[in-house]
């Protein structure tokens, strides 16, 4: 590295110096005949320039000038480190810019530095502290625990000598039985040696008397008279030892006339207890096929009462029966012709006709509307559609309205993701059409948007967005239905293996019983069937991945349609069984509604019941001692949430059990 001289000229210090040679770190760039005459250079022996000389001179005048015992020592000292830095700078005229910008570039890096150590100081106090705090707190835990520590211990050895003395009794009566043992070896072997002499005095005995009864016969001959005597002695001794032993055998038969021998009863006493087992068993199939019919009379009542109802609306419908009109002459008029209207008609019912005839009608007459009367400024108009005078219409098609509320509900979920709040959709609706179109058109987007919602009451995304922005639904019921949709799709894309889009009927069947385990047979075979309505009858494999999508109008495929439709009659059926519950009552309190959900849902849990509570009342957890309230009013408003069962219903349920038996 070369210097430039006081004079302006090129300066070959440091290249030589000490009696050694130095090297310089050369730049890349540089030709090897510079490098060349530079080692050349480096050979020679020359003094500091003298510019060098007094910069190193001023240098030291200042360090040893400074009072290095206090704080910040490192900052004063590079003060004059600094100031060389720029009496050096300054001698280059050429290079100072460069020098200049290297310079100001680590005062910044050191400004930041100081900036990240100043930040970071509160910090180290924090963390001492917390560091005290948690030492303090180990400490005092070990001082609480010390005594229960010296308690377990002491109870330990407690323990360890109860286990000795158990071991030592337990040794103390092994040896008794053993001593018992040999005890009784003996006395058997002495009674079994007793008997065996028994055994042989008898047959001696026997053996006497038989020859004395010899001996008696051969001298029968010879004394006739003694004869006489003696067998007239022995026949009054026979007959005393025979009434002996009829009255011992008479009081015998008293006694043990009514004893059964004993193998008789253990075989008897062994039928009892089977007997008596498998009458328990009858028992407790009894009371279950009791409790069974009774929860299916219950449904036979309520199926009872649904039969006299619609056959009351049949009625009701038989006397307002109009012939049914034509509707094919509706295709003359729908833009689009027959086959868009064959399209929106179909499978649909006379009523949903006219509501799909009046929905063309109403977006066909929107068109014309140039501008929309203001609903003024009141308290009770909607924050959305505050405002005075006439208001532009904006004219949008259903596929500009479709996606604009998309985005709304694409923007307001990730806002409460981010934020962990749920926020109100009529506030959230004003503030997104502000942000994204300015306040003087607001209300222009706002009308139209809303005008487009309440008369396309066909399309889901219109009307699932109208009735939670006018509070006839609660936003819950659209996060549950968009969740059940989700759950089911990955429950399809999980079996899938192979990643081919299509799955077959039976393998379509289990994954819906798996994700819906509360659904009905004919309901899981709904969703079959509207899964395979581009399907041939022949064909087994359904491509599920086409039916979660949509159009640009945000129509979903008749699979979607069909489990939206159970999802809504579903929760109908289980409110219908929770008002059947009720009974005839008008007013009804927190308690009785708990009482009839916990019937009609055994397996409803506790947190369950208080939202659905809270949704009746219109109160949260914190005030869980309600008054009474219309019956009416309490199943609207559980209707308007997100309301469904838990776990299946009695009757199901029980049925299912028998079956398994």
């Amino acid at each position: 590295s070369f210097q430039l001289s006081a004079r302006g000229h090129w300066s070959t210090w440091p290249a030589f110096g000490c009696g050694q040679t130095v090297l310089g770190n050369h730049k890349p760039c540089c030709a090897p005949e510079e490098r060349e005459s530079s080692n050349k250079q480096a050979i020679l022996t020359i003094s500091k320039p003298r510019y060098l000389e007094e910069l190193e001179s001023y240098l030291r005048k200042e360090l040893q000038s400074l009072d290095l015992t206090g704080k910040n020592t490192q900052e004063l000292k590079l003060q004059p480190y600094r100031e060389v830095f720029e009496f050096f700078i300054d001698s280059f005229k050429t290079y100072k810019p460069l020098l200049s910008a290297i310079k100001n570039e680590y005062e910044v890096t050191l400004a930041h530095q100081k900036k990240t150590i100043h930040a970071l100081e509160p910090l180290k106090a924090m963390v001492t502290t917390v560091s005290d705090k948690c030492t303090q707190q180990i400490l005092a835990l070990q001082e609480k625990e010390k005594d229960e520590i010296y308690l377990l211990k002491q109870e330990k050895q407690h323990l360890l000598k109860f286990i000795d003395n158990m071991k030592e009794e337990k040794s103390s009566l092994q040896t008794q039985v053993e001593h018992l043992k040999a005890s009784v070896a003996e006395e058997y072997t002495r009674y079994l040696n007793e008997h065996d002499a028994r055994k042989l005095l008898l047959a001696k005995l026997n053996e006497m008397h038989n020859e004395q009864l010899d001996m008696t016969r051969r001298q029968v001959p010879d004394v006739k008279g003694e004869d006489v005597v003696k067998l007239t002695l022995a026949l009054k001794v026979a007959r005393q030892d025979i009434t002996k032993a009829q009255v011992k055998l008479n009081k015998m038969i008293a006694d043990y006339g009514d004893v059964v021998p004993r193998r008789d009863f253990e075989s008897l006493e062994k039928k009892h207890s089977y007997l008596l087992q498998e009458m328990n068993t009858l028992q407790k199939d009894f009371d279950q096929l009791h409790k069974e019919y009774k929860t299916l009379l219950e449904i036979y009542r309520e199926t009872e009462q649904e039969r006299d109802n619609f056959c009351a609306e049949l009625q009701r419908v038989q006397q307002n029966f109009t012939p049914r009109p034509n509707w094919e002459k509706c295709s003359e008029v729908i833009p689009g012709g027959a086959e868009r209207w064959d399209s929106l008609a179909e499978g649909k019912t006379s009523e949903q006709l006219m509501d799909v005839l009046l929905e063309e009608i109403g977006t066909r007459a929107l068109q014309e509307i140039n501008v929309f009367p203001g609903w003024g400024k009141g308290g009770n108009v909607p924050v959305y559609l505050r405002h005075e005078g006439e208001v532009k219409n904006k004219k949008l098609t259903k596929k500009d309205v479709v996606n604009i509320l998309k985005d709304i509900w694409k923007e307001k979920i990730a806002l409460e993701q981010q934020t962990g709040k749920r926020s109100s959709l009529p506030e959230f609706f004003l503030s997104y059409l502000q942000k994204k179109f300015g306040d003087a058109t607001a209300m222009e987007w706002s009308y139209t948007l809303y005008e487009n919602m309440r008369i396309c009451q066909s399309n889901h995304v219109l009307s699932s967005f109208y009735n939670i922005l006018t509070g006839k639904v609660g936003e819950e019921q659209y996060h549950s239905l968009n969740k059940l949709i989700s759950s089911l799709q990955k429950e399809l894309a999980a079996c899938d293996d192979l990643n081919s889009g299509s799955l077959t009927s039976e393998q379509f069947r289990q994954e819906a019983n798996t994700a819906f385990p509360l659904k009905r047979k004919e309901s899981i075979q709904e969703l079959v069937d509207a899964s395979r309505y581009k399907l041939d009858n022949t064909e087994d494999h359904i491509n599920y991945l086409p039916l979660f999508e949509e159009d640009e109008e945000g129509n979903a495929t008749p699979f979607i349609a069909k489990l939206r439709s159970q999802y809504v009659t579903e929760k109908e059926e289980y409110l219908r069984q929770l008002k059947n519950k009720l009974g005839d009552i008008t007013e009804v309190k927190a308690d009785d509604l708990k009482a009839a959900f916990c019937f009609i849902d055994p397996n409803i849990d506790n947190q369950t019941l208080e939202t659905y509570l809270g949704l009746a009342f219109q109160a949260g957890r914190e005030e869980p001692d309600q008054g009474a309230v219309a019956v009416e009013t309490a199943l609207e408003r559980l209707l308007a949430g997100d309301v469904k069962r838990v776990g299946p219903t009695p009757g199901e349920g029980s049925t299912a059990s028998f079956e398994g038996k």
